[in-house]
């Protein structure tokens, strides 16, 4: 019997090559960013770097809630009948809160300790309408798991956006370039976006479609603000306990954990919403969950067990001697840096099952139990408490309260152990091979490739079996595609999308405010 050419491929197919392009749009990002950084690092003085972090940091903030969830909500089910009435609603909460951002810029900056940072605050408030217009065509994108094309829009945005701010500050214009590099990028984006989806922003409102976005999408806008608290704790906390000196170690040491997220869990994001979305039946849904958290939480972790076992090795190498005392940090900081990895796809997973309120009350909690984690944790034990007492906040309440949100969602808690329990004890040996081998080598070269070979052989060779099994799982879970998809080339229904490519745009900061763990909608 002849296949029909038009049915859909098979969703296993769509995702392995759609996560191929997330992951090397991923990676190229986060070169070209580094790459942007040190340049515009050598053109700006540091003060001018600090009036742009604070204009970033208030449009993080806010940009939490522009999308209201909406394009969650648009990959989850589809854009017909609800088109229109998303792109009224993000709309004008786009409008609506860049006036409040425009507003408030002067109070809010003076607040930061910085009021120069005024119109650098007011210019970055247009990228929130510009978010508001585009859900959309973004949610479109992504739910075709059209990563090879998102590729290229993030990489037109980072050029466009280097070229606009570096020629920007030749001319004497500071933080202010970076502000506009970033307006103009984002307008670019958004334009290609109608463009690439055939599409064009069309308006309306339906009561029932609008009271179904809100129910689902202001608890996890809720939830995307309180994760980037979350992400901020530490620094609260270590700063008003331990002092500038140790602040700066230890946001050193963050920025390190933040690695695997930055090269995993963003690529994994892409891809995984659209994926569960897309499978319909919720045995096959669950199973698919399981056996992709079995395959990420061991990347993850490995990275982890990696940076932790080589923070001394690693701090000093890259950053110099002085910075030696953030690996204490690092040690603990490597973990968390892995379950934030973990905890993204169950994110993913519950907002694709459409349980956002579960992880505003996951971040809630989080941020409730890690204030008094890291405080004790400085106190009794310096840098190395900070990190320890993130891993532990995450292992032994985070963890255990999404495990029991899964399970109300068919996710098995005895197949969730034993996805997630074998990694972790290989890890510990793994770990304690690699400080033994540090510690017999001379000179930090032999020790970051004696140490790093040692703890990957002792992590990866135990679970190799394991690790195949599970990728056939995976592999079985994703046979057929139990919902078709449009066409990339068919007539969408025209709309609008989120912030687009925030982090190419801003790649001039690179050591930003963290991306939100719950935020499953942004490129």
């Amino acid at each position: 019997m002849t296949a029909d050419p038009t049915a859909p491929a098979p969703l296993g197919g769509r995702v392995k090559r759609a996560l191929a392009w997330s992951t090397l749009n991923s990676i190229a990002l986060r070169f070209g960013s580094l790459g942007v950084g040190i340049l515009l690092a050598r053109l700006l003085a540091p003060e001018e770097f600090g009036v742009f972090a604070v204009a970033l940091t208030v449009q993080t903030i806010v940009i939490s809630l522009a999308d209201l969830g909406m394009s969650a909500d648009i990959i989850r089910h589809g854009v017909q009948g609800r088109a229109g009435t998303v792109t009224t609603i993000s709309s004008v909460a786009g409008v609506l809160l860049a006036s409040g951002m425009f507003l408030a810029a002067w109070p809010v900056a003076a607040a930061m300790g910085s009021p120069q940072a005024t119109p650098v605050v007011q210019v970055m408030s247009l990228t929130l309408v510009l978010s508001g217009l585009s859900v959309v065509p973004y949610a479109v994108m992504q739910r075709e798991f059209r990563q090879r094309a998102q590729l290229g829009l993030d990489g037109a945005s980072l050029v466009l956006s280097t070229v606009v701010t570096v020629g920007l500050v030749l001319l004497g214009m500071g933080a202010m370039a970076l502000a506009i590099s970033r307006v103009l990028a984002q307008s670019m984006v958004t334009v290609l976006q109608f463009l690439l989806t055939r599409s064009r922003p069309t308006f309306g409102f339906d009561p029932a479609v609008a009271r179904s976005l809100l129910r689902f999408g202001v608890p996890l806008a809720g939830a995307n603000v309180l994760s980037w608290v979350v992400m901020n704790v530490g620094h609260l906390t270590v700063g008003a306990t331990a002092g500038a000196v140790m602040l700066g170690l230890y946001t050193l040491a963050f920025n390190i954990s933040t690695w695997p997220m930055s090269a995993l869990g963003v690529a994994i994001r892409a891809v995984a919403l659209p994926a569960f979305a897309t499978v319909t039946d919720p045995r096959r849904k669950a199973a698919g969950f399981v056996s992709a958290a079995a395959l990420t939480w061991s990347l993850a972790l490995l990275v982890g067990v990696l940076l932790s076992g080589l923070a001394s090795v690693v701090v000093p190498l890259l950053y110099g001697q002085r910075w030696s005392m953030a690996a204490d940090a690092l040690a603990g900081l490597a973990f968390f840096g892995a379950f934030r990895v973990l905890f993204d796809l169950v994110a993913t997973f519950l907002i694709a099952v459409g349980a956002s309120r579960a992880l505003f009350v996951a971040q809630v909690v989080w941020l409730a139990a890690l204030f008094p984690a890291v405080i004790l944790g400085v106190r009794w034990y310096g840098l190395a408490g900070a990190g320890v007492g993130h891993a532990l906040v995450c292992a032994l309440i985070i963890l255990p309260m999404y495990a029991i949100a899964l399970r109300r969602h068919g996710v098995r808690l005895r197949s969730l152990t034993g996805a997630l329990v074998l990694p972790l004890v290989v890890a510990a040996p793994a770990v304690v091979l690699g400080l033994f081998v540090v510690r017999s080598l001379p000179g930090a070269l032999w020790q970051l490739l004696g140490g790093g070979a040692v703890m990957t052989v002792a992590f990866v060779g135990p679970l190799l079996p394991w690790l195949r099994r599970r990728l056939r799982e995976l592999k079985d879970a994703g046979q057929t595609a139990d919902e078709p998809v449009a066409p990339a080339g068919a007539p969408a229904p025209t709309g609008a999308a989120p912030t687009t490519v925030s982090e190419p745009a801003g790649s001039a900061d690179p050591a930003g405010p963290p991306t939100p763990l719950v935020t499953a909608t942004r490129a």
